[in-house]
């Protein structure tokens, strides 16, 4: 017997409006169930087949680990989140073949943005 896949991260949230807002609207993820007046959400990347991530409001604990969001071009994504006046460290290339940058979400949760290196 093997898992098959990884159904959903629930993290938690201590201001729901807040990170339902980031989630949403600044990275793109659409809602599926509750929102920014909720206890618990749940979101999706539009591709609609990936994994969810469930915000849960409630007591944050940090330095649990990082969520990895695969985009089409991470340059870009930087770029875009700059201007939206965030400071991420600038993308930078790993030798496991993805380049990537960091980021926290409001709670600081850590959030990876990468795109495998051709």
């Amino acid at each position: 017997m093997n898992a098959e896949r990884i159904s959903a991260i629930t993290i938690k949230a201590s201001d729901m409006a807040k990170s339902v807002h980031f989630y949403n609207k600044l990275l793109g993820l659409k809602i599926l169930y509750g929102g920014q007046e909720a206890y618990f959400s749940s979101l999706q990347t539009l591709s609609a087949k990936d994994t969810f991530l469930n915000l849960e409001r409630g007591h944050v604990t940090r330095g649990w680990g990082r969520i990895i969001f695969n985009v089409g071009d991470v340059d870009k994504f930087w770029a875009y989140l700059k201007e939206k006046e965030f400071n991420p460290d600038r993308p930078r290339d790993a030798e496991w073949g993805e380049r990537y940058f960091h980021l926290h979400d409001p709670d600081g949760h850590e959030l990876s943005f990468a795109q495998p290196v051709a």
